[in-house]
């Protein structure tokens, strides 16, 4: 039986299987202040120095971001994250991006692969989807960041 994606938490992120679609976390406007929430606010903006009166709209945010901070984490993290106790744990790497754009810093865990061996602050990131975990019924998707592929001399040309 195929499972079924489903995001962790809907609406953080866009549908990772709709084809030649870019990855983006989403999060909201409000279009008093210009302020950007993410996680998303939907019911008021978070700004104590917002004017009032404006929408929160959603947003797709920048794809790309630097390292703000990275650590490995050596222990069994909290709900939503799911890990079956019975088998040896895996660290895991978490970055805090910095998405100039958005003046805002999020978290998010590293692509599998890529430990902080692989990381260092100012590193150029980009958000990609991921998979949290599996069950019999679902694949739970999530996002994660990449270390940008470097630029070869002759693209740059």
């Amino acid at each position: 039986m195929a499972r079924t994606r489903r995001p962790v938490v809907a609406g953080w992120f866009t549908d990772d299987t709709v084809p030649g679609a870019e990855f983006r976390l989403l999060g909201t406007r409000c279009t008093a202040c210009a302020s950007v929430f993410f996680p998303r606010e939907d019911d008021w903006c978070r700004n104590p120095g917002c004017p009032g009166g404006g929408e929160l709209a959603e947003v797709p945010l920048s794809p790309r971001g630097r390292v703000w901070s990275y650590t490995d984490g050596r222990y069994r993290p909290p709900a939503p994250y799911v890990s079956d106790p019975d088998e040896p744990w895996e660290p895991y790497t978490l970055v805090a991006v910095e998405l100039a754009a958005e003046a805002m810093v999020v978290l998010g865990q590293a692509a599998p692969g890529v430990s902080t061996a692989d990381l260092a602050v100012g590193t150029e990131v980009e958000v990609v989807p991921g998979v949290l975990n599996e069950d019999e019924e679902h694949t739970w998707t999530t996002w994660n960041w990449r270390p940008v592929a470097p630029e070869r001399k002759e693209e740059r040309s």
